[in-house]
């Protein structure tokens, strides 16, 4: 799906998005492009030290094509593999090279057999401390 000759597609699950072949886009450009508010796009200048847009002669904010790209990638981190902030950080500061120390938002359930051996060893403790009054 091409929106224009001079556009560049970029993978978003589910669809692509065509990026406009341009140097600047200002905030609301970039808001709607990645399906993003303007205010989350100025706390994650706060959160990730690579995303830096110019400002421009009035103070606007001006996104890079750079910038534009990164803010998908963390889009996708957060939202869709449910990175945390942290996380997202240092899996963009490492590229990616090191999944064992990404930082989920979600952590797998316990097993059964571990809820099972947590609650039979704080049984043992309370039997124990029982016995001692």
């Amino acid at each position: 799906m091409s929106r224009g000759r001079d556009a560049r597609l970029i993978q978003v699950s589910p669809t692509d998005v065509a990026i406009p072949d341009k140097l600047y886009f200002r905030i609301g450009e970039v808001s709607e492009l990645t399906r993003t508010k303007a205010f989350v796009l100025r706390y994650w200048e706060t959160e990730f030290p690579s995303l830096r847009p110019v400002k421009g002669k009035s103070g606007h904010r001006l996104y890079r094509r750079k910038d534009v790209e990164l803010i998908f990638q963390i889009r996708r981190l957060l939202y869709e593999k449910g990175f945390t902030i942290e996380g997202a950080r240092r899996h963009l500061a490492s590229d990616g090279k090191n999944p064992a120390e990404q930082t989920h938002l979600f952590q797998p359930p316990l097993e059964v057999a571990e809820i099972k051996a947590i609650r039979q060893e704080l049984q043992t403790i309370l039997t124990m401390l029982s016995q001692k009054c």
